[in-house]
């Protein structure tokens, strides 16, 4: 009977095609104004929070070394080479000369490879590969960045570009989110894993070495070793203008496994952390010192051998600060640091729940509009087809095959109009992101809600026509004209 109740429902339907059509029609405009205003109102809250992020509020950056640490380095030296006179620790100084976090070294091994006018390569460092794998565990972690980092001269032909080489992994573009590309991509997975001798340049680098033109594809000389160009990377943010100096576009990036491999290094410089929310900041700090610590092995009453500071932190103490006095400022920062992240972070959940109460609300409002309209029609669809309801309970039909007929009737017509307003709405937003350059943001939770809220207005609307259909006597229905 459920096949025969659809052909039934489908057939009454087409009889009163314009009262169904413009019953469709008022679900469907319901239907697209939400998802519109949706779509539009999740668009700013989304490009609201890229903004922040791309502001680097939601940045941690874990330095190796400590101000206070150093202090106490000539100690620590003197000790080191009592050790070395006998013997003792030889053989680790030996392969990781990298392990004095303030030294910098000449790594024989890599300057016998690179040359002699690269001495000085791969500053020390105290953090390792695993501590970032662990750093990764943490909640609230979103993405986490090992990298090395030296001053180089890069080479194209005759020539010469002196600039910064950064070795970071592939998560880097998803931290730095103002970025854009102008040509090709960055270095992959892969690439990263195989230490394959891959560069992305940055604008400046680029227009330095290759003029206007496309480097893609072309090979050029780090250290004296060759190098494929795979991307050049330039700021999406008017507010960042690439230029000469500044640390990301005046700069070429390489994976860190290469990095590493060339200059003879099994540490890291720094390790970049983004958390979740920009009000998680100051939580995930305190974790990663503890976790650090711990792995470390510092004791209680000893300093820490790394620093972590927030981008805050970091643009109070970039003005060339005596390192007593950045260690000042950042030590008392954290209090007022910790205030304004939390109340960004609970400002921005505050907005987006507001947000979201006024769509919910605007929402509600029209899709009831819409399922009123929907039991009207069925209300009058019961009172002018009640002759053709006595006819049918008259030659067999049950009060439940007339119930379910009508509800059919009501659930086709929502969420065929439903469907026709999704689609609607698709395009009106996709039209007004394109047209009026609005951020607009369409996820398929959103649709399935969309979709799944047409099919319950027709339900529910439709059962109270439906009900009083099925309690329609046949005696009573035939005398009715």
């Amino acid at each position: 009977m459920g096949k025969a109740s659809w052909l039934i429902a489908l057939r009454s339907l087409k009889r009163n095609k314009l009262q169904t059509g413009l019953t469709m029609l008022g679900m469907s405009i319901g239907v697209a104004t939400v998802l519109t205003m949706i779509s539009l109102g999740s668009g700013a809250q989304k490009a609201i929070q890229e903004q922040v992020k791309a502001a680097g509020m939601n940045m941690l950056v874990v330095t190796a070394g400590n101000f206070q640490a150093r202090k106490e380095k000539p100690a620590d030296d003197a000790i080191e080479m009592g050790a070395l006179a006998g013997g003792g620790r030889l053989v680790q100084a030996a392969f990781h000369p990298e392990d004095d976090p303030f030294a910098v070294h000449d790594h024989p091994t890599a300057r016998s490879r690179l040359g002699d006018s690269e001495a000085g390569l791969g500053s020390a460092a105290t953090l390792t590969m695993a501590d970032g794998d662990a750093i990764r565990k943490i909640a609230g972690v979103q993405y986490v960045c090992g990298g090395v980092h030296e001053n180089v001269h890069v080479v194209n032909g005759d020539t010469r570009w002196f600039t910064r080489v950064h070795g970071d992994d592939g998560t880097l573009p998803e931290i730095r989110r103002s970025w854009t590309f102008v040509h090709g991509g960055f270095f992959s997975e892969r690439q990263e894993r195989k230490n394959d001798q891959v560069v992305v340049l940055g604008a400046i680098v680029a227009t330095k070495l290759f003029g206007d033109a496309n480097p893609v594809g072309k090979t050029m000389t780090i250290w004296k070793q060759p190098f494929k160009v795979v991307g050049v990377v330039s700021s999406s943010n008017w507010m960042m203008t690439p230029a000469e100096g500044d640390d990301q576009f005046d700069a070429v990036y390489i994976p860190v496994t290469t990095m590493q491999s060339l200059l003879n290094l099994s540490k890291l410089n720094d390790i970049t952390i983004t958390t979740q929310s920009t009000g998680e900041v100051s939580h995930v700090e305190g974790i990663v010192t503890n976790l650090l610590r711990v792995r470390h092995h510092i004791g209680p009453t000893q300093p820490d051998d790394f620093t972590v500071a927030s981008q805050a932190a970091k643009a109070l103490t970039s003005g060339g600060l005596r390192p007593d006095v950045a260690s000042a400022v950042t030590g008392n920062v954290n209090g007022l640091e910790k205030v304004t992240l939390d109340q960004l972070g609970k400002t921005l959940d505050k907005s987006s729940k507001t947000m979201s109460a006024l769509l919910a609300s605007i929402a509600t409002v029209s899709l009831i509009v819409g399922g009123i309209g929907i039991m009207n029609i069925m209300m009058l669809s019961v009172t002018e087809r009640t002759r053709e309801i006595g006819i049918r309970r008259a030659v067999g039909a049950r009060a439940q095959d007339v119930l379910l007929q009508f509800v059919l009737e009501s659930v086709i017509l929502s969420v065929v109009g439903g469907l026709v307003g999704i689609a609607v709405g698709v395009l009106a937003s996709v039209v007004i992101s394109h047209g009026v350059q609005w951020s607009t943001s369409i996820s398929p939770g959103s649709i399935a809600l969309a979709f799944g809220i047409s099919a319950a207005i027709g339900i529910f609307f439709g059962y109270y026509p439906a009900r009083e259909a099925s309690r329609v006597q046949p005696l009573q229905s035939l005398r009715f004209e």
